[in-house]
This record gives C-alpha cells, structure tokens and sequence, in this order.
C-alpha cells in the first residue's frame, strides 16, 4: 500500500457537488492498493500514521514535530487514489499494472478505515472509484509518502 499523507489545518472530499467527508486539523491520506498488498500492510501503515510525530507542542515555543494525530485529537480524511501506483518510467501513458484490481483495492482499503476507526480516530471518506474533488489548507506544508513494502 501506498499513502501520500499531507498535514492539513482542514481538508474535504465532494462527489457530484455534494460534500461526501471533511475534518478540521488533521491528515488527509490519499490510498492506494497494490496487487500483492494483503491486511498486514494496512495494519502496519495504521500503527505507523498514528505514532508519526508530525504536529508542534504549542506549549513549547522551539517545538515543531512533537505531537502525533491521537495527541492533539485529530481527524484523518481517506481517500482512495489508485494511480499513486502509476509507473511512468516508459511511454508517454502510466502503467497501472502494479495496483489491485477494484474488488481488492476497495476491500482493502475499507479494512485500512475500520482499523483507524477501532483505534478511535475520526476517520471521514471520499467515495471508493468515484471522481472526487479534494479540497484542502495544507498545514506546513508537511507531506509525507509511506509505502508498506518499503
């Protein structure tokens, strides 16, 4: 699995002019499944995003990466994004032959919000395969790409 997280003072997701998920501070994930990708590496991704230190302690003025999403009780926005798994090392057209196919990827990435979820984070969604328009105020920046297989 692959997740492009970005630190984000808020962030939304609308499909068909309706807004389908938003959070206030927090982390807006955009995930991807690979073809081989199986539970443990969304298990691994969730301990990691949770335990990253990636928010000031505002009670120390020279603190910048301090605090982690539970402490200062944030939120996590997810959005499914297959063509982070686009290889564009030949041609002028990405190769997505390294992502899961739909059922997998989709199956997968519900497991990924679920375990968030059951560790008592506010998890919002976009919708799974549907043309979605993100919106957000970056919070940094600070953006960060986490792969399970790395």
């Amino acid at each position: 699995m692959k997740i492009v997280l970005q630190r984000v003072k808020q962030a939304s997701v609308r499909v068909d002019n309706k807004t389908v998920g938003e959070i206030s501070r927090g982390f807006l994930l955009f995930v991807a499944v690979g073809g081989s990708d199986e539970n443990k590496d969304a298990d691994w991704l969730v301990d990691k995003i949770l335990k990253l230190r990636l928010f000031p302690d505002t009670k120390k003025s020279d603190s910048f990466l301090e605090r982690n999403i539970k402490d200062i009780r944030g939120s996590v926005l997810v959005v499914s994004q297959f063509t982070l798994f686009g290889n564009c090392h030949k041609g002028t057209r990405p190769s997505f032959s390294e992502a899961a196919g739909p059922k997998q990827a989709e199956k997968l990435y519900n497991y990924f919000v679920e375990k968030l979820r059951e560790k008592n984070v506010q998890a919002e969604t976009g919708i799974f395969g549907a043309e979605m328009e993100v919106g957000l105020i970056n919070d940094g920046p600070v953006t960060l790409i986490i792969d399970s297989k790395e």
